[in-house]
């Protein structure tokens, strides 16, 4: 069995979301005291798609209104920050917009400087690469790339989440053939909206080996809350190696929160015109929520319609194909799991995209 393997950080920073030159100035001299690098961000358009990804956010009191009115995700680790006499109207707003602390000025510098300290360039945190799935229309088989990712990832020995955030895909614990395992599926998460505890997690959920997965029961379809799916994936960064989700093609706001997240997402589509026709829809509503957006084309293809002729109709990179493998579809039926044998042209994708993703080696017995 190979050793564990471990993620190289995306070297992700703190994010200061402010349009008030003297606040920046005063913000940047804190960081510098606490041995950090910042990203900027002038306004709510420019921090999006930044939001979840780092590691802590500073908001200026200029760009609170602004980022409530931009509908961003609640996340935590979130500061409002102002001088002395601006935030006294602040305070309803931080609630609103979910920040765990106002920061007023200049009385607060010595605790920023901290806050900056533990996110120092001499302080590197490891945290998990995450991947989003969608299908390009229904029955795209983006749900069993996703499973295949994640037992892909967990046969390379990294410690590999895979969050179903589809409510009505019947559920991903089907595709693992994991029904029957005990353990938390997304009704009791959903009251989750802060900090969360990732090993207390990972033993909630069903799990064997270095694979976890939080899917749905087969109860009353709820609504998946953003904070919900925030906290998670905050989790999951911090306990986690690899995080596969897949995600519905109407993306609602917990959706829109894990391609935020992303630090890459694949659509897939059929090869046939009309899928493509139905994938230029989705493609064009993720696109505004992830930077790193490839196509997957899947054969067969009855027109003989090409998988670049499929890419460069959606305009997205071409990142893979696949082959029609019957003995997935079987598999699945006896609870087996897509790519767990490590063979075939899906287990080859997964090989592939989790090597380019993690630097792993993707090999190796579960």
């Amino acid at each position: 069995m190979p050793p564990r393997t471990s993620v190289p950080s995306p070297g992700r920073r703190p994010l200061v979301v402010t349009g008030d030159g003297d606040l920046l100035d005063d913000l940047l001299r804190l960081a510098a005291a606490g041995g950090a690098e910042v990203e900027l961000a002038p306004d709510p358009a420019a921090a999006r798609t930044r939001w979840l990804p780092a590691p802590l956010v500073l908001v200026g009191v200029d760009q609170a209104q602004p980022c409530l009115r931009a509908r961003l995700p609640q996340r935590p680790r979130l500061v409002l920050v102002g001088r002395s006499g601006e935030l006294d109207p602040g305070w309803q707003v931080a609630e609103l917009i979910g920040a765990e602390h106002v920061a007023t000025l200049p009385a607060a510098e010595p605790w920023l400087v901290d806050r900056f300290a533990e996110h120092g360039a001499d302080r590197p945190v490891a945290a998990a690469r995450i991947v989003a799935v969608l299908g390009g229309r229904g029955g795209a088989g983006a749900s069993i790339l996703a499973g295949g990712l994640a037992v892909t990832a967990a046969r390379a020995r990294l410690r590999t989440l895979l969050v179903d955030a589809d409510p009505l895909g019947g559920g991903l614990d089907l595709i693992l053939g994991w029904e029957q395992l005990d353990g938390l599926r997304w009704p009791s998460l959903t009251d989750a909206d802060g900090r969360v505890d990732a090993p207390a997690l990972v033993r909630a959920l069903p799990h064997r080996g270095d694979l976890v997965v939080l899917s749905w029961d087969r109860g009353e379809l709820l609504a998946l809350p953003a904070p919900a799916m925030a906290a998670t994936l905050d989790a999951a960064r911090r306990g986690r190696d690899f995080v596969a989700v897949d995600l519905p093609r109407q993306l609602d706001d917990a959706a829109v929160t894990a391609l935020q997240a992303a630090d890459r997402a694949y659509l897939v589509v059929p090869a046939e015109l009309r899928a493509t026709a139905a994938a230029s829809r989705v493609a064009a509503a993720a696109a505004l929520h992830c930077t790193d957006l490839a196509v997957i084309v899947r054969g067969p293809a009855p027109g003989r319609l090409r998988a670049d002729e499929v890419a460069r109709a959606l305009g997205l990179p071409l990142a893979g194909t696949l082959r029609p493998e019957p003995a997935i579809v079987r598999g699945l039926e006896r609870g087996e799991a897509p790519a767990a044998t490590g063979r075939g042209p899906l287990a080859a994708l997964c090989q592939r995209i989790v090597a380019e993703l993690t630097g792993a080696p993707a090999a190796g017995a579960a």
